[in-house]
């Protein structure tokens, strides 16, 4: 049976460099399943694969839209169901990596349906923003649904929304929307979880920081400033950048926020990927174990 290795876990966690080295093993390919990697011009700020790694191993969803370009779970979902299908074709084995844990999610159980917009209930939300910021959001979703309020990017304001209108149309939870019986696909998956001390994780993330600054990331956020207000850019990294350009705040403050962003997010990830059932933790550096388990689990 043809099967897909997932590679998930938070930022910095090492997640690149096992995808190409298991891809290689398995002279295979990989998806990307990071929801902001698909975009051109977001480079340095998403951590995307060097040239170097990109040309070594052929990747697929990375580059792939512009950044004004429509693009939602759904149409991933569909997209990268498609290209796996047409990879197994060529290859038994299939790596998708990322850390975007609702996207994995769509490609190996298939997503609920979720309400369509109620424009009139959006423009209520999006008034109570402008009128009394993002906290009266926050503290609605609370209300609401607190387990999706635990998992949420609390500084999205348009995941806010979304979460928000669908609970005050549809009457129900929207983390619960999206529990409905998992889809079964056509082939194996094998979900590998990167699992790191706390304080080894921080400080990858801080230096990977410092890092993307060194490497020209302000420049980057300049070169997006036309493009600020596209939903794809409200992405920690930028969105501090973009305070530090406006003259709200120092570079120095800037980039701490960004740290502490960071690290804030990837607690939001990794707060998804223990509830999630069937995932194999290893710490990044387990290599050879890896390997072993996975031949293990693959079929002759």
């Amino acid at each position: 049976m043809p099967t897909l290795i997932v590679i998930a876990g938070p930022t910095a966690s090492g997640k690149t460099s096992l995808a190409i080295s298991l891809a290689k093993y398995f002279s295979t390919e990989i998806i990307s399943a990071d929801s902001r990697q698909f975009y051109q011009g977001m480079d340095i700020g998403t951590a995307k694969p060097s040239q170097e790694q990109l040309s070594t191993i052929r990747h697929h969803f990375i580059d792939s839209h512009q950044i004004t370009d429509p693009y939602n779970i759904s149409d991933f979902e569909n997209d990268a169901l498609e290209k796996i299908n047409q990879l197994f074709l060529d290859h038994n084995v299939v790596i998708m990596v990322g850390g975007s844990g609702l996207y994995i999610k769509a490609v190996c159980q298939g997503i609920d349906e979720i309400p369509g917009r109620d424009e009139n209930i959006r423009e209520k939300l999006i008034e109570s923003l402008e009128k009394d910021g993002i906290r009266s959001l926050q503290d609605k979703l609370k209300i609401l649904d607190e387990e999706y309020y635990n998992e949420v990017d609390l500084s999205n304001p348009h995941r806010l929304i979304r979460a928000l209108e669908v609970c005050m149309s549809s009457g129900q939870k929207f983390s619960s929307l999206r529990k409905s019986k998992a889809i079964s696909r056509p082939f194996q998956i094998i979900n590998i979880g990167l699992l790191l001390e706390r304080d080894e994780l921080y400080s990858r993330i801080n230096l990977r920081v410092d890092q993307m600054i060194s490497e020209g990331l302000v420049d980057e956020a300049r070169s997006l400033l036309p493009f600020r207000q596209v939903n794809a850019l409200n992405t920690v990294g930028y969105k501090e950048l973009f305070d530090y350009i406006d003259k709200k705040c120092s570079l120095e403050v800037a980039i701490d926020l960004i740290k502490k962003n960071t690290r804030n997010y990837a607690k939001r990830q990794m707060t998804w990927f223990r509830k999630e059932e069937g995932m194999k933790w290893f710490d990044p550096e387990e290599t050879d174990a890896i390997l072993k388990y996975l031949e293990e689990q693959i079929p002759n």
